[in-house]
């Protein structure tokens, strides 16, 4: 089959953690014998950033690391742009596109199906603006379209509570298990946490289970990630923790072997409106085999076994125990690591999302898709 992928950026996953299951997802289908193209707008914030930060190395770098992807730029202001965005969707049998797209390209690519496209269209939404901030999907026109990919159930009822689609399928994130899986490596450190700081949806969170966790308990502790203002890194300081910046998500498996233990710390609007959604750094910690305890949230379909995978905290005292006795106690930890290594390879890879996906198409009748090109 022949794929059409738009989303914020393939190449860049600075502040961008949705780049980590399109890539997964992308070269699983390659893998399959899928054409695949994925588009990203040329100045995209996430691949604006990252070369405003990093250089082109790191664009050079992503290439190196996923040699069969490649992404191709388009850009709206263009008067131009409609031809080749047409000629992209003309030949494809499903296109799929995210929720961060610009309304201008929704409605495009909305009105050539419409128009009597014979591809499928599908909307991915990978984020909790459904229930924090419904009015932003609001401006978008879903009709034209198949349905609707949500990465929780919970999202996906906020689509059908809306009517912003017509059929809705819950299509959880997962592990790229090509890219996250145990390495060997010496230990450097206690803990490590990968997260970025922004937006204000769990400073307090980052505060109780991380920050005084690891001050109250001399743990030699690293944090990766990206928007830590000042205030911010004042804080890791006096806390103990050494701020590494952003670290490249290639890198992720090698820097979580050379620690004992990470945390998981939800974004307020998962925590509280959003239950049964973990980031993604969940499904990738778990796939690399280290011991992860997470900050309070409701597992409420099910991913996981709670209590053998990963633990959960729900105060930042009981945080402080938890790591203190997991780190004491290496049959613990290895019995985490095991278990959550074990649901991550039966449930949570990219290629199980993959038949997912293929099955939801199916259904739709595209051009027998559960069979490979």
């Amino acid at each position: 089959m022949r794929f059409t992928l738009f989303y914020q950026s393939l190449v860049s996953d600075w502040n961008h953690g949705n780049a980590h299951f399109l890539r997964g997802v992308a070269r699983e289908l390659v893998r399959r014998g899928h054409h695949v193209r994925v588009f990203e707008p040329v100045d995209g914030w996430s691949r604006t950033n990252l070369i405003a930060e990093q250089g082109e190395g790191a664009i050079a770098k992503f290439h190196t690391a996923f040699p069969e992807l490649t992404s191709e730029t388009y850009d709206l202001a263009d008067p131009g742009v409609g031809e080749p965005l047409d000629e992209a969707v003309e030949g494809a049998d499903v296109v799929i596109v995210h929720e961060w797209s610009e309304p201008a390209l929704v409605r495009h690519l909305g009105l050539r199906r419409a128009g009597g496209g014979r591809f499928r269209l599908l909307f991915h939404d990978t984020h909790h603006r459904a229930a924090s901030l419904p009015q932003a999907l609001a401006v978008y026109d879903l009709s034209p379209f198949d349905g609707v990919l949500a990465f929780g159930a919970s999202v996906a009822e906020r689509y059908r509570a809306h009517g912003w689609g017509r059929r809705v399928w819950t299509w959880h994130e997962a592990a790229d298990t090509a890219l996250f899986h145990p390495l060997d490596a010496d230990k450097e450190g206690d803990l490590v946490w990968i997260g970025n700081w922004g937006d204000e949806e769990r400073t307090a969170e980052v505060r109780e289970f991380l920050l005084r966790p690891v001050r109250d308990l001399g743990l030699v502790a690293r944090v990766h990630g990206v928007r830590y203002p000042a205030s911010a890194l004042a804080e890791l300081q006096e806390a103990g923790v050494v701020y590494a910046g952003w670290l490249p998500n290639v890198d992720v498996a090698g820097t979580f072997a050379r620690f004992r233990a990470t945390v998981h710390v939800p974004r307020r609007p998962y925590a509280a409106a959003l239950p049964g959604i973990p980031t993604i750094r969940v499904f990738e910690a778990l796939a690399c085999g280290i011991p992860l305890v997470s900050a309070p949230w409701q597992d409420a379909e099910g991913l996981f076994r709670v209590g053998e995978d990963f633990l959960i905290a729900r105060d930042g005292n009981e945080m402080k125990n938890i790591l203190r006795g997991i780190l004491a106690d290496p049959a613990w930890a290895e019995s985490l690591s095991r278990h959550g290594l074990e649901t991550i390879r039966t449930r949570h890879t990219c290629a199980h999302r993959v038949d997912e996906l293929l099955t939801i198409i199916g259904g739709l009748g595209a051009n027998a898709a559960v069979e490979a090109a």
